[in-house]
């Protein structure tokens, strides 16, 4: 069996001590494999963010293991955490984290010249990214010159850009219209079938329709209902009988 591209082991995150203490995870196993599109669903408060956090070292955990490609991230420096996901993971933030004082292009390739591909050729990867998403147009613009979709797209290309091996998109179509969503979750799952992973957190059922497994987080745990219809199954027939 091959290595999963992203693996939690009993992974928890507590926040604050004493009567302020407040565990956000606690003991989730999950794993997903290269080519999987798994989408994350649950209420506001349920732990989804902090779980995209931890999956893509931007948080340490409480208690458990991360591992990305059957390296546990936990375990490095902070500069090899850095590279490792520079080069092998892509992340779209809820507040999209672009730089004011680059351009949509710049912003793209950042990642490839931070990891020392030449501004030539990391301009060149970065402008393919910007197409596949179709803001090929907006490369030399601003962020203040962009909608907040088409910012939101250009943060998705960027976390597209290059060779990914995992995507972490928290709430990715959250500012765009529902035709452009669609097209860019039809751009994930594209990168899915070419041998990526990704996680989507989302609330959207029909969003997360385009996920090949879907697992639901309530009150900071997993919900598994083996042998039993899952939560997050409900939620999609529901949806889909409207």
């Amino acid at each position: 069996m091959s290595t999963p591209v992203l693996e939690l082991r009993g992974l928890g995150r507590t926040y604050g001590k004493g009567e302020t203490r407040v565990e956000s995870l606690i003991g989730i196993d999950l794993t997903v494999a290269a080519g999987e599109l798994l989408a994350v669903m649950g209420p506001s408060g349920s732990g989804k963010s902090t779980l995209l956090m931890l999956a893509g070292g931007l948080d340490a955990p409480t208690t458990g293991q991360v591992l990305v490609e059957g390296t546990e991230i936990t375990g490095l420096s902070r500069r090899r955490q850095a590279a490792l996901r520079r080069r092998s993971v892509g992340y779209v933030f809820q507040d999209l984290n672009l730089i004011p004082a680059l351009t949509a292009v710049e912003n793209a390739a950042l990642p490839l010249e931070l990891d020392g591909t030449s501004v030539r050729k990391a301009r060149a990867t970065a402008l393919a990214a910007l197409a596949e998403i179709g803001i090929e147009g907006l490369a030399d613009r601003f962020p203040d010159e962009m909608s907040g979709g088409q910012q939101q797209r250009v943060a998705i290309a960027r976390a597209l850009v290059g060779e990914r091996r995992l995507v972490l998109a928290d709430e990715p179509t959250g500012a765009l219209d529902s035709v452009t969503g669609e097209a860019v979750l039809r751009v994930l799952r594209a990168r899915c079938d070419a041998g990526a992973a990704a996680v989507l957190v989302t609330h959207e059922a029909r969003h997360a329709a385009w996920a090949d497994r879907v697992v639901f987080l309530r009150d900071g745990r997993l919900v598994d209902d083996t042998g039993r219809q899952s939560e997050a199954e409900s939620l999609l027939a529901k949806d889909v009988r409207g």
